[in-house]
């Protein structure tokens, strides 16, 4: 089959041509694809580097010439006066082809995609201020106007990446029969962002394929909703938007995901502070409709790292050359500087605890940023411990990360938000042994962390919960726990250590490009013949969406949906296929207790006077004083309207309740803005799960 690959860049080829990992993995996967004996071509943007590519390699001039003004219609709330409702960029752009192992590289050059040669991505604060911020709109233009031009009525398979930056692409070739498209999720980037809906309408009018848009939906105003700024899952936007997520999907053929815990996250955001508030939006019912379209295509670790021989590395001379005692257990970080999204704060925070206790311990850490780190508290634990740390900010050639790595013992991940969504740093540390410590996020579950360490044969390392919040004392207290746990096994049961190291390295090999591009061509195949994915039950009932059930399946499908709805604590489904005894209501109700889900648990009591008193026990309020009460909750806050400041839109505040139990908190009404009605509650549950309850008092 013939596969475009495209996205905004794709330098993987050559180090000086690339800016993100995106870019690395659409090269190894296009040349994967390659090799198992596929047509393979890649259009991307020039970004200005014409002259270099053509110093280094043989670059190829094509006969295209496609002039034509870039129609854009502007938000006035973001614009302004400055600029008018709607712009012309006239741009002339020309095609180059480079040929190389096995793959077709197109670049696009015009004036607009070669802005920014020495960055490629805009900066955002050019939104509103330069019309730069369109570069990337111009790229999907110029792209599907090029491959309309060069491959015309050819039959081939458009496997575009990120919706962000290819949300034009499906629409446009949506009623074109030669092609076929699919949308690739990378990145966990919230799932509700919008772009201007006159903007997307114009555009596709341009490219000559108007679709009717979804009539828009306001987002309900809650406070939880509001909430979500402060987990970076999802930002309100004002009326005139439209979702890049819901484009992608409802034209897509098929949507790529990185890994399972991947899609599984982006389908429910179950367990996070987005789970109850995303089930009121119309992305909600996007994902619903479009779910038997999702595939996990993978990801991989590159080959350098999985080979089966690799240079020795002298563990003595690497840690000695950084000021470390190579005696000691050694524990390695590696990501960019990013202290929310890579819990670096919290990774601090725990080994300043640990070393400050008197763990004898290295610490490798690497935080790339290219301004350096001047957050002042960092330094001070450095330089705290400068016996003990080794921290480094600066890019470096990959055989120095790859002796850090093989010279440690563990390797911290501690990220949160569900922001990662492969984690190839991880994987990369473990193939070469080490033992990852890591957060249970469902992107990163592949790596086999999850499981108990010592009681599962393949466990690979350890966990902490996800984390869902900024300078998170929950998890910077579990770090500090499973880095003093993990530095014991080391010392105390060696042969066990041993086990977790053998495991992890087989576990990160298995992800190699090859069997990323296998993954790839088991979906691309069946689309290619004219074979659609369709909707089934097991689908339905893996997400719990039992109201999207045909009406024979509660005949045909009675044991399934039976056990699917006691997972779940759903009374309502239980009753449609089984006798709502008192022995399946307390299941049902100890299913949504566990889960914190109290709508569904009040649904399964019933008129059970047990079961009622249990879930009218959790809390009380008496002089002034809630008291709330949850055997399996470690945290409760209260989460308020914030005053508005300015035109800005209104946030929120969060009052911590205080441990005055186990599973039991107590709040002070009288500290809060709070006069009456509904009070939100987040809880904070022993398994990492986040979940919202409500009190209602005045």
């Amino acid at each position: 089959m013939h596969v475009i690959e495209t996205y905004f860049e794709c330098g993987g080829f050559d180090h000086r041509f690339l800016q993100g990992g995106i870019s690395v993995y659409l090269w190894n996967l296009s040349t994967s694809l390659a090799a198992a004996g596929h047509r393979v071509s890649v259009v991307t943007p020039a970004h200005g580097r014409l002259a270099e590519l053509r110093a280094s390699y043989d670059l190829e001039t094509l006969d295209h010439e496609d002039t034509y003004e870039l129609p854009l219609v502007l938000d006035p709330d973001i614009w302004g006066e400055r600029f008018p409702a709607e712009v012309g960029i006239p741009l002339t752009t020309t095609a180059h082809r480079l040929r190389l192992d096995g793959v077709d590289l197109y670049f696009l050059s015009n004036e607009l995609l070669d802005a920014l040669p020495d960055r490629f991505y805009p900066p955002y604060d050019s939104k509103g201020h330069d019309l730069v911020f369109f570069k990337s709109l111009a790229y999907q233009v110029d792209t599907i106007r090029f491959v309309r031009a060069r491959f015309g009525d050819e039959k081939a398979l458009v496997h575009a990446h990120e919706p962000y930056y290819h949300y034009l692409m499906p629409a446009a070739f949506r009623d074109d029969p030669s092609k076929l498209v699919v949308g690739t999720v990378q990145s966990n980037m919230p799932i509700t962002k919008k772009v201007y809906r006159p903007e997307v309408e114009r555009l596709l009018e341009f490219l000559d394929a108007p679709v009717a848009l979804p009539a828009e939906r306001p987002s309900p105003a809650s406070v939880r909703g509001a909430y979500q700024q402060r987990t970076h899952l999802h930002y309100e936007y004002g009326p005139g938007h439209i979702g890049v997520y819901d484009l992608v999907a409802d034209h897509a053929d098929l949507v790529d995901f990185l890994s399972p815990g991947h899609l599984e996250f982006y389908t429910d955001f179950a367990g996070t502070p987005f789970e109850e508030p995303f089930r009121k939006l119309p992305g909600y019912e996007t994902v619903r409709r479009n779910a038997h379209k999702s595939f996990v295509g993978g990801c991989a670790i590159g080959a350098r790292w999985t080979a089966p021989q690799r240079p020795a590395v002298n563990r003595a001379a690497v840690l000695g050359a950084l000021g470390l005692d190579p005696a000691l257990p050694t524990f390695f970080h590696n990501a960019r500087y990013a202290v929310n999204h890579k819990g670096q704060l919290e990774l601090f925070r725990a080994v300043d605890r640990v070393l400050t206790e008197g763990l004898a311990a290295n610490f490798v850490l690497r935080c790339l940023s290219d301004d350096g780190i001047g957050d002042p508290y960092i330094r001070e634990v450095v330089e705290r411990h400068q016996d003990r740390i080794h921290l480094e900010c600066e890019r470096v050639a990959e055989e120095r990360i790859m002796a850090y790595a093989a010279s440690s013992d563990f390797c911290l991940f501690p990220s949160k938000f569900e922001m990662d969504t492969f984690l190839i740093a991880q994987g990369e540390a473990m193939a070469v042994g080490a033992v990852p410590i890591a957060t249970a996020q469902l992107g990163m579950a592949h790596f086999g962390h999850v499981a108990d360490p010592l009681g599962t044969p393949g466990a690979t390392g350890f966990a902490v919960n996800r984390s869902f919040a900024e300078d998170d004392s929950l998890l910077a207290d579990a770090l500090a726990r499973r880095i003093q746990e993990a530095a014991a096994l080391l010392r105390e049961q060696p042969e066990e250590y041993a086990r977790l190291r053998a495991n992890s390295m087989a576990n990160a090999r298995q992800f190699t490009w090859a069997n990323t591009a296998r993954q790839h061509l088991e979906a691309f195949t069946p689309l290619w013949e004219g074979k659609r994915p369709a909707r089934d039950v097991q689908l339905l009932l893996k997400h719990g969406w039992f109201d999207l059930l045909p009406e024979e399946a509660y005949g045909s499908h009675a044991d399934a949906i039976a056990e699917a709805a006691v997972r779940f604590g759903d009374a309502d489904a239980y009753a449609r296929c089984r006798p709502l005894d008192g022995e399946a209501r307390r299941a049902l109700f100890d299913a949504a207790w566990a889960r914190a889900d109290f709508a569904r648990c009040a649904r399964a009591a019933g008129e059970d006077p047990e079961l009622r008193a249990r879930l009218d026990a959790r809390h009380s309020l008496a002089d002034g004083r809630l008291v709330y009460r949850l055997p399996h909750a470690v945290r409760v806050e209260a989460v308020l309207w914030a005053e508005p400041a300015g035109a800005g839109r209104r946030g929120t505040v969060v009052h911590r309740a205080v441990a005055t139990g186990p599973g039991e908190f107590t709040i002070g009404l009288h500290e809060l803005p709070y006069t009456g009605g509904e009070l939100n509650l987040l809880l904070t549950l022993a398994d990492g799960r986040s979940a919202w309850d409500v009190v209602r008092h005045g």
